[in-house]
């Protein structure tokens, strides 16, 4: 009997993303983007990784360069600065013929109770996570207008589920998946596909900085299987929707989950 408490093996390779161009924003560190990064290369594509940290970005790239045998393109971006998105898809038009797939990875939490929460905590987190996820996908959707292409957003389970504390992450992610549905009847017309992902825990070093390790720990128990995902188990459904494998799905959330309810 598989023991579903434990990690599966690391996936093997297939070449789903052969040939393609993908673009994935915050790859840096460990968490959901940077598996988005190196699954994509696995699986055959040419990726340029963003991030806003560039000490953490140029150690990612040699990182990914190391394990994946490919050395990804790589240019900062910070997804609120309008000047900076449009610097990122210069860069990927200069680097690329193309622009295959777009992988909108860049989200911002944080913990606070309704009544205690600051217009500016509010604010920073729905820039982020909604308002960057808006700029990109009309960006990508405006490069991808005479050639088609794929839009794959993070999303997240609490865009359907309440959570103490999480009143403006869920509501940015809630707005993800309102703007992922939206964007898909636009595009459908231009051969565009735009889906998300909605992940409900995946554990990576960065979340304890957004929230307390305790309440991750309870987090988990909530889970069917007794742990949270692997980001690469979320990277897994990111490059099934940036692929041919999904090709009749769009405007649709993709729970990756094990929560129970």
């Amino acid at each position: 009997m598989t023991d579903l408490s434990r990690p599966p093996d690391y996936p093997q390779s297939h070449d789903l993303l052969a040939g393609r161009n993908v673009l994935v924003t915050a790859a840096a560190g460990s968490g959901i983007g940077y598996a988005a990064a190196r699954r994509c290369l696995e699986e055959g594509a040419r990726v340029l990784i963003s991030d806003i940290h560039a000490k953490r970005l140029a150690e990612s790239v040699d990182r990914l360069e190391e394990t994946t045998g490919a050395r990804p393109v790589s240019t900062l971006c910070n997804v609120t600065v309008q000047a900076d998105v449009n610097a990122l898809f210069a860069t990927a038009r200069n680097s690329f013929e193309s622009i295959d797939a777009v992988i909108n990875n860049a989200g911002l939490g944080g913990t606070a109770n309704l009544m205690e929460m600051t217009d500016e905590q509010w604010a920073a987190v729905l820039d982020v996570t909604l308002n960057g996820t808006f700029r990109m996908t009309r960006a990508a959707m405006r490069a991808m207008r005479e050639s088609g292409g794929v839009i794959v957003n993070n999303a997240s389970v609490l865009g359907w589920r309440a959570q103490k504390g999480q009143a403006h992450y869920a509501a940015a992610k809630a707005g993800v998946m309102a703007l992922t549905r939206c964007a898909a009847l636009e595009g459908a017309e231009f051969g565009i596909r735009v889906n998300a992902v909605a992940p409900s825990l995946a554990m990576h070093p960065f979340l304890s900085r957004a929230i307390p390790l305790e309440q991750l720990q309870e987090l988990e128990t909530r889970e069917a299987y007794g742990r949270s995902a692997e980001v690469w188990e979320v990277a897994n459904v990111m490059v099934f929707l940036a692929s041919d494998y999904s090709s009749y799905m769009t405007g649709e959330t993709v729970s990756v989950s094990s929560q129970r309810a």
